[in-house]
């Protein structure tokens, strides 16, 4: 019997691109410095006829998605995030040139129509990205610490975030910073962008890698994480698939 899915995804697989937006998984691996790295001990090895590692990590490590309840009392967990939820058309806001001139750069609702009047509205449902090319620098520079010990990096205002789901219906947003807010923001008044995203039953992906390797529409992400009960989140792996 003729798979017509199937032999969609195999054109897919000829004619389109495929980016993982997903950094390794090691204790090496980049995470909010409030964290411990993740710990790898080998409990069995192929001497013992197989291979097993324990890994020991929070659920909020490296690329990684937050589900409601990671801020909000009463918000969904990850287990109970659809399926349909995690595959959404990819719109990638690219906002470098503005955080080369400003680390502490908040994404605003101009950027978005700026965005949009070049490619066009953003789509219901899309997972909308923050491109600020942060995940470009080294591991050690990404809380980018001053004399006095404050990070400075970018993020998003809270006015964008509502609007994309107020007025763009979006699933999902993600960036190459460990916070969603500008580290700035969040020092003196708090996660107010994590806690709006999260409040309205949305989700996030935190520390993407390779947003430069996707055009600004025209994509697809897939979100894959496992289904871990009362989950306030976990590590992913974030693929896009988009024309070369």
């Amino acid at each position: 019997m003729k798979n017509v899915l199937w032999d969609q995804v195999n054109q897919w697989q000829k004619e389109m691109k495929w980016v993982d937006l997903t950094r390794e998984m090691s204790p090496e691996t980049a995470h909010w410095s409030g964290f411990k790295p993740m710990e790898v001990e080998t409990i069995f090895t192929l001497a013992d006829g197989f291979y097993v590692n324990k890994y020991t990590t929070v659920s909020q490590y490296g690329t990684h998605i937050d589900a409601p309840i990671h801020f909000i009392e009463g918000g969904r967990y990850l287990n109970e995030i659809e399926p349909i939820e995690m595959v959404c058309p990819l719109c990638v806001i690219d906002k470098s040139d503005k955080v080369k001139d400003n680390v502490d750069y908040a994404l605003t609702v101009d950027d978005i129509k700026e965005w949009e009047a070049e490619h066009g509205q953003i789509p219901e449902n899309a997972f909308v990205a923050f491109k600020s090319d942060w995940s470009k620098r080294p591991d050690s520079e990404l809380d980018n610490v001053d004399a006095d010990g404050n990070k400075h990096y970018p993020g998003w205002s809270v006015a964008a975030v509502d609007f994309l789901v107020e007025e763009r219906n979006v699933r999902a947003i993600g960036h190459e910073t460990s916070d969603t807010d500008p580290a700035v923001v969040a020092a003196s008044e708090g996660f107010l962008a994590e806690i709006a995203i999260l409040k309205h039953d949305r989700y996030q992906v935190e520390l993407m890698i390779n947003l430069s390797e996707v055009p600004p529409t025209g994509g697809i992400i897939f979100v894959m994480a496992p289904k871990v009960k009362d989950g306030p989140g976990f590590p992913v792996r974030c693929i896009a698939v988009c024309p070369k």
